[in-house]
Formats: structure tokens, C-alpha cells, sequence
């Protein structure tokens, strides 16, 4: 018989070993010698999605529906499978954002949203609160178990402990304690929580000794292997084991549901995003993760069929991993059983509190005072409502386990959570690999999805429990049976959870589909879509800012809402004394670093703040739109080009030159050169010419970045020779033989200005010649002439011939255009960029 003091110190002396693990965590990452950076370490913190319910609950649901159990691991095992398409891009993404949590991911993907990061997070802490309560019940319920022993005393015939006397709310308190200490060290929610993921990796192998041990002893211990084991329980008619006893449609909903969950439980995004320190890790924790789930799944049948044996089928099989061993007077092994169902319940608790805490400090406590004109220091205030966060998060689950959590099987209470998290996949995945995916539909999706969930799933075990009238199950609201939570508009032949799953994923999807293909995203919107879309071909950031925002007001935000230590690191050689306004990067690189502390749209409210911003213009929308995709878009036009090159444009120069050859040798051996056959011959060279002058104008619109390569002046020539070999116009290029001592942007600028040009003079006045003049005059200036019909420039509309969009491009670099043409006579452009303009410009 286990003593209680003895399970006191036990499980006191266990959170000890966790706080001196967590603690050498962290004081190795201080030292510059970090522990995690290994990918073994982050595959192991991946297994914390491992907790109570996996431990005990997948024993009992494998009393019920035989390998139904499976698909809590194969869901998992699938998406792990493909983590280097998804889990890779969103690591990428989020380290590249320095993105806090699932809301602060939401948020930032459909245009740093403040209102979707608030209702991401909402819905995140709704759902999850049962899966908190879950753990909490594991631990108490499995104390008094064993405490009781050598008696074996179902969790049904325990009632309910007095709260002081519960074991759970010590347990709960201990790991606020823990969770506080170890989880908000710092401010900014990106820097790695060393210590604590060591101590999650540390539990995960815990956890997975004492189920394999216990699962050895009853196998080989108690029984003579799993034959013997298996036959026995044949033949006492515990058949339904060996069957998958859910129907395939329970079965298709669990493998959805814990697909999902494996990445978008607050828990799993914190140590499979936040926490890692290399995307390379994920290569490792894709067959790494599966093997742990393999082997702690490998003797959930042998210990459920023991189980069943032992105490027959109206037992209590969630408890059957503790229960087994106690009956045949294993002590140590009873005792060791304990330590890893604390491991799984304790370790799920940290992380999730963890993540949870973030969510809702950035994405609701902190947007909240800013809106209501909060101007004092953040930083402190910050880690404050994290700290009190991660309490009355403890005290919600511990609340709801004492008020509902008895109702339910440890099961059905995960899948619950499981199927409020899964209501974040549409809009997940959709942001990653659909650009026209829009907030309002994401606001659409969720509020309905979750809705559906409230309604079908949660509600449900508010009934069960006395809450609500249990005829709201049976007969619907107010006598409606179309009604009813479980059997909406009279579907039946579900199970509750794939019955729930399907009607709010119903809704979830379709309103997310259907509001985003009806509205129109605004243009934030449409540049976070490149730049999450695409974010594997390398995007360049939009140049979202339109505002003056002076260097010292940006280091007194940074000082307000960090500390003067971040604020100096983060400007460290930058000129604080200057009275300039900030340049884009500058203000780019604050909001990061503001995002990393306070989440992506509430550093956008900040800077805002201080800042402002003006509305943006169509043109600009495009500009910016513009520039995310163009680089984006790089890698695919460099692969195009060459394929082009090597077989299309190779093959056409190939038919050149054997044309030609033929054409010699027909000439040498005394052929009729005006026959028909030398005329063909003559017409075939002079077709294939005219094919690779065209395929080459072709390849170099497909190189964008020739500019860089080449400069203005010989882009231009070469951009000329394959205008005109395809327009049959003349067009002579006068310009420096050097390259213009010019930026990027004034190349890119000049240059489409210059094409632009072009291309009008050929469209509206059928020249036969056009010049282009390149020459240095106190700045640059670019003259577009040509012969042909010529326009009165006062009687052209203001969106007439192109002329807005080159002046708009003028402008943004400072210069101008001059339009010189009369109706008699010929046009010149002249696109005039000044000294100072272009000395900026270099």
C-alpha cells in the first residue's frame, strides 16, 4: 500500500527534477552552449501532443473500438509525413516575422488583423480550457486511485475530493509556478524557452518508459506474450479488439481531427514553431516523432485486453494502464505508471499555458489598451497580464473539470478540444497556398465554424452534465427536433464528434470560400498573400509605409513597450540623435522586433500610432503588389528562360545555321540560285531569324533582373533590338557605354518609363523610326522621339496613353516628364530625373 504522503513527495520530488531540468536548460542557453539545438530534443518536445489522453484515454478507447484508437496516431504520422511542405513553410514564415502564436500567424497572414488575432485567440482558449481540465482530472483522478491501493476504486466511485484536499488544484498551482518562472522570462515571446523545452523533451521519455514498461510486464509479466494474451481474450468474447469498431466515417473524422491538432493545438505550434531553432529539425522529427508514437502505441491492445480480462467490459478501461498493475500487486510499476501519466498531464499543461498566455497577452489584453489611448510602459505591464494569464487559465480548466469534467470520458473531452482547434485549418492552410483568401472571409469562417462547434459539441456536455435541461439533447430547443445538437436537421447515424466536425467544417469552409471569392481584399491584405504564399521563393518585403516617422520617436516606442536594453540592441548603429525620418527597412525592422514582443498587429497599431499612415491609391495598391510578386516570381521565370533557351531558342539558332549551310552548298554545286528550291531555302533562314529574334525578346522579358546585370543603358539597347525586330521599326539607342551609377529602383523606374514610351509611339503613332537619347545634363535626362503621328498632350485625358502611370513612376523617384508633340508633327518624351535626385539615387 502507497502511503499519501509518500505519492505527495513523489510527485513533488518529480516537479523538482522538471525545475532543476529547466533550469539547466536555461543557464546552458545563457552560457552560449544551447541543449535544443539539436534535433532530437525538438522531435521529443513534438511528442507533448502525447498527454493524459493519449496515456490513459487511448487504453480505454481501445477497450471500446478495438485499432479504432489508431487514428490518434496516424493523423499525426500523415501530417508529419508531409511537415516539409507545411510544418517547413510555416517555421519559415513565422521565424522570418518573428510570429508569437497561432493568433499572432491568423492575424498577420490577413493583413495583422487586430479583431482576427482577438477572435483566434478567443476561440483558442474556449477550446482548449476542457483539454486543460483533462489533464487536471488525470492527475487527481489517478492520485486517489492510487492512494487507495491495494483496492482498486473506479474514478466513478470517487466523488468528488473537497477542493482543498484535491490533488489537482496543488498540481495546478505548482505548475502556474513552474510556467511562470520558466516560460516568461523574457519579454519577447520569440526568444526560445530553452529550459522549458528541455524539461518537455525530458517528460516525453518519461512518459514512453513507463508505458513500454508497463506494457512489457503485463504482456510477458502477467500474460505469455501477445498471443497468449490475445487468445485469452478471444475467448472470453472480447472480440471487438481485434475490429475497427467505429464506423468509417469516425474513422475518416478522427485521422482529420488529429491531423490537424499535431500543428494547431496552442501547445504543438509553440514547440513545433515558436521553439525551433532550425528548420532542418523538421527532417528529424518526421520519422522521429512517428517511431515515439509507434512505440508508445505498440501496447495500448495488450494492456486494454488485460484490462478487460481482469475487471471485464463494464470496467473503467481509461484507468486500465494504472488499475492493471495495482491489481497484481506491482507497486514499483503502479507508482512508475503515475510519474508518467503526471509527465503526460504536466507537460501538456506548461506548453499549453504557455502558448496561451502569449495569445491572449498580444492579441487581446495589449490591443485592447491601445485602442483605449494606453501610453504608458508596456514591457512590464506586459509580462504581468502574461503571468496572470497563465493562473486564471489553470483556474478555468481546474473550475471546468470540477463543474463538467466528471461527466465525460477522457476521450471525448480531448476530441472536443481537438475539434474546436481543427476550426483554424481553413484558415491556415487556405493562407498558406491561396492568395485569394480574405479576412472577412476568415471573421465568416471562424465565427460560424465555431458557432457550429459551441452548438453540436460543447453545449452537449453542458446538458450531460446538468447545465443545461437534458430535453435540449433530446427534443432540440424549444421542442424543435431539427434541432437537436447531435442530430441537426434530422442527420442521424453520426457519432457526436464526426457529427459536430461536419457541420461546422461545412460552415467553416464555405463561408471562408464564399465571402473571399465575393469581396475584394484590401491591399495589406494582398501583400501579406505574397509574402506567405510565396514564401519559400524568398518574396521581398511590400513597402507598406507611406508616413514621416522620425528616428527618435521610433526609439521611444522601443524604449516604451521594451526596456532600454532591447531598445539600444534593436537600433544598435543607428543614429538616435537625427532628426530624418526613418527609412522604410528601418521602420520594417522595428515593427519585427516589436512583433516578437507584442505580436505582428499590435506593433502595427503602435507604429501607426505615432505614425499614421496615408490611404493608399490604386497605383500604389499595384506598385506594392508589384513589387512582392516580382521576386517572388524570380526563380520561376530564371528556370522558364533557360528551359526556353536551351531547347526552343538553341533549336531555332541550329535551323539558322543549317539553312544557311544548305544554302552554300547548293550555291557550290552549281544550283539555280533563283530557283524555287534556293528561294525556299532563303524564305526558311529568314523565317527561323525572325522566330529567334522574337523567342529572344521573349527570354529577356522573362529576366527581370537583367537590369541589375546589365544597367539601364545596355537593358534598354538590348530591350530595343527585340522590340524592334518584332515591330519591323527602326530604333537607334544613343546612350553612355558606362553603366548609370544608379539604384535599383531608378534603373527599374527609368526603364519601364522608357518601355512604356515605346510601346505607345508604336500603338498610337505608327512611326517608322524612333530614337532614344541617353545623356548626363546636371542629372539624367531620357528623350523618346519618334516620327510619326503626333497628339495634342492638352486634349488627351489625364489616364490617356499611359501618361499617368510614367508620370506616377517619375515622381516616385523624384523626377518628371515633359511631353513634347503637336498633331502635325512628331512626339518626344523626355523623362528628366534632377542631380539631387539621382545623387539619392546612387
Amino acid at each position: 500500500m502507497l502511503q499519501t504522503w509518500f505519492l505527495v513527495g513523489v510527485s513533488v520530488a518529480y516537479l523538482a527534477v522538471l525545475f532543476a531540468i529547466a533550469f539547466y536548460g536555461d543557464r546552458r542557453a545563457d552560457a552560449g552552449r544551447s541543449i535544443v539545438g539539436r534535433g532530437t530534443i525538438y522531435a521529443l518536445s513534438l511528442a507533448v501532443y502525447a498527454t493524459s489522453w493519449t496515456y490513459y484515454g487511448s487504453v480505454g478507447r481501445a477497450a471500446s473500438t478495438g485499432v479504432g484508437f489508431l487514428s490518434i496516431y496516424l493523423g499525426p504520422t500523415i501530417m508529419l509525413a508531409l511537415g516539409w511542405l507545411v510544418l517547413r513553410r510555416i517555421i519559415h514564415i513565422s521565424h522570418r516575422h518573428r510570429i508569437t502564436s497561432l493568433a499572432d500567424f491568423v492575424s498577420a497572414r490577413y493583413g495583422k488583423s487586430v479583431r482576427l488575432g482577438g477572435l483566434v485567440a478567443a476561440i483558442a482558449v474556449v477550446g482548449v480550457v476542457p483539454y486543460i481540465a483533462l489533464q487536471l482530472k488525470a492527475v487527481s483522478n489517478t492520485f486517489e486511485i492510487i492512494r487507495r491501493a491495494p483496492a482498486v476504486t473506479p474514478s466513478s466511485a470517487l466523488g468528488q475530493v473537497p477542493v482543498l484536499e484535491d490533488t489537482a488544484l496543488y498540481v495546478a498551482l505548482l505548475l502556474a509556478g513552474f510556467t511562470i518562472l520558466f516560460g516568461t522570462r523574457h519579454l519577447d515571446a520569440t526568444e526560445r524557452h530553452e529550459g522549458m523545452v528541455t524539461a518537455i523533451a525530458f517528460e516525453s521519455v518519461v512518459k514512453l518508459v513507463a508505458f513500454v514498461a508497463a506494457g512489457i510486464t503485463v504482456t510477458w509479466g502477467l500474460y505469455n506474450g501477445f498471443g497468449d494474451l490475445f487468445s485469452q481474450a478471444a475467448q472470453a468474447g472480447h472480440t471487438a479488439l481485434f475490429t475497427l469498431g467505429d464506423s468509417t466515417g469516425t474513422w475518416v473524422w478522427l485521422n482529420v481531427l488529429s491531423l490537424f491538432a499535431i500543428v494547431l493545438l496552442p501547445r504543438q505550434w509553440q514547440v513545433g514553431v515558436v521553439e525551433n531553432v532550425d528548420e532542418r529539425h523538421v527532417k528529424q522529427a518526421m520519422w522521429m516523432t512517428p517511431l515515439y508514437m509507434l512505440l508508445i502505441s505498440v501496447f495500448v491492445l495488450p494492456i486494454a485486453a488485460a484490462g478487460l480480462l481482469r475487471f471485464g467490459s463494464g470496467a473503467e478501461a481509461d484507468t486500465f494502464v494504472l488499475t492493471v498493475p495495482m491489481a497484481a500487486g506491482l507497486d514499483a510499476l503502479a507508482l512508475l505508471v503515475f510519474v508518467g501519466g503526471l509527465s503526460a498531464a504536466t507537460g501538456m499543461i506548461i506548453v499549453e499555458t504557455v502558448a496561451l498566455s502569449t495569445m491572449v497577452s498580444n492579441s487581446i489584453v495589449v490591443p485592447t489598451l491601445l485602442r483605449r489611448g494606453y501610453r504608458g510602459r508596456l514591457a512590464r505591464l506586459i509580462l504581468v497580464t502574461r503571468r496572470l494569464s497563465i493562473v486564471a487559465i489553470l483556474l478555468l480548466g481546474y473550475a471546468y473539470f470540477r463543474l463538467a469534467g466528471e461527466s465525460a470520458a477522457l476521450v471525448s473531452m480531448g476530441l472536443v478540444s481537438f475539434a474546436a482547434v481543427a476550426q483554424f485549418a481553413p484558415a491556415i492552410i487556405g493562407g498558406l497556398y491561396w492568395k485569394g483568401g480574405t479576412r472577412d472571409g476568415v471573421m465568416a469562417g471562424l465565427v460560424g465554424g465555431f458557432a457550429v462547434w459551441t452548438y453540436t459539441l460543447l453545449l452537449p456536455n453542458f446538458a450531460v452534465t446538468g447545465w443545461l435541461p437534458r430535453g435540449f439533447l433530446d427534443h432540440g430547443p424549444f421542442g424543435v427536433e431539427a434541432l437537436r445538437p447531435e442530430h441537426l436537421l434530422g442527420i442521424t447515424g453520426m457519432d457526436n464528434i464526426s457529427h459536430g466536425m461536419f457541420w461546422s467544417m461545412l460552415v467553416n469552409v464555405g463561408c471562408y470560400v464564399v465571402v473571399s471569392l465575393l469581396g475584394r481584399p484590401q491591399a495589406r491584405e494582398q501583400a501579406q498573400a505574397v509574402l506567405f504564399v510565396d514564401a519559400l521563393d524568398d518574396p521581398t518585403r511590400p513597402r507598406l509605409w507611406r508616413s514621416h516617422v522620425p528616428v527618435p520617436a521610433l526609439h521611444d516606442l522601443l524604449v516604451r513597450s521594451l526596456g532600454h536594453r532591447a531598445a539600444a540592441k534593436a537600433l544598435d548603429g543607428v543614429d538616435l540623435e537625427s532628426d530624418q525620418d526613418a527609412d522604410p527597412d528601418l521602420v520594417h525592422h522595428v515593427e519585427t522586433v516589436l512583433a516578437g514582443a507584442v505580436g505582428a498587429a499590435s506593433a502595427r497599431m503602435m507604429l501607426t500610432s505615432i505614425a499614421g499612415e496615408e490611404q493608399l491609391g490604386v497605383e500604389e495598391v499595384m506598385e506594392m503588389l508589384d513589387e512582392a510578386s516580382q521576386v517572388a516570381a524570380l526563380e520561376e521565370r530564371h528556370r522558364l528562360a533557360r528551359e526556353l533557351h536551351d531547347s526552343v531558342s538553341q533549336a531555332l539558332f541550329s535551323m539558322t545555321l543549317h539553312a544557311r549551310a544548305v544554302e552554300l552548298a547548293l550555291h557550290k554545286q552549281g544550283g539555280d540560285p533563283d530557283g524555287p528550291v534556293a528561294r525556299g531555302i532563303t524564305e526558311l533562314r529568314g523565317l527561323t531569324q525572325d522566330a529567334l529574334a522574337e523567342m529572344r525578346a521573349s527570354l529577356f522579358q522573362l529576366r527581370p533582373d537583367a537590369l541589375r546585370e546589365d544597367g539601364l543603358a545596355e537593358a534598354i539597347r538590348k530591350q530595343s533590338a527585340a522590340i524592334a525586330s518584332r515591330e519591323d521599326v527602326v530604333i537607334a539607342v544613343e546612350a553612355p557605354g558606362y553603366r548609370l551609377s544608379l539604384d535599383d529602383r531608378a534603373e527599374e523606374e527609368l526603364f519601364r518609363v522608357v518601355q512604356e514610351a515605346v510601346h505607345n509611339a508604336i500603338k498610337h503613332a505608327r512611326p517608322g523610326r524612333i530614337d532614344i537619347t541617353l545623356f548626363e545634363d546636371d542629372g539624367l535626362i531620357i528623350e523618346v522621339s519618334d516620327d510619326g503621328t503626333g497628339f495634342d498632350p492638352a486634349t488627351v485625358s489625364s489616364s490617356g496613353m499611359g501618361l499617368v502611370s510614367m508620370r506616377e513612376r517619375m515622381r516616385r523617384i523624384g523626377g518628371g516628364l515633359v511631353i513634347d508633340s503637336t498633331p502635325a508633327g512628331s512626339t518626344t518624351v523626355r523623362a528628366v530625373l534632377p542631380s539631387a535626385a539621382a545623387g539619392e539615387a546612387r
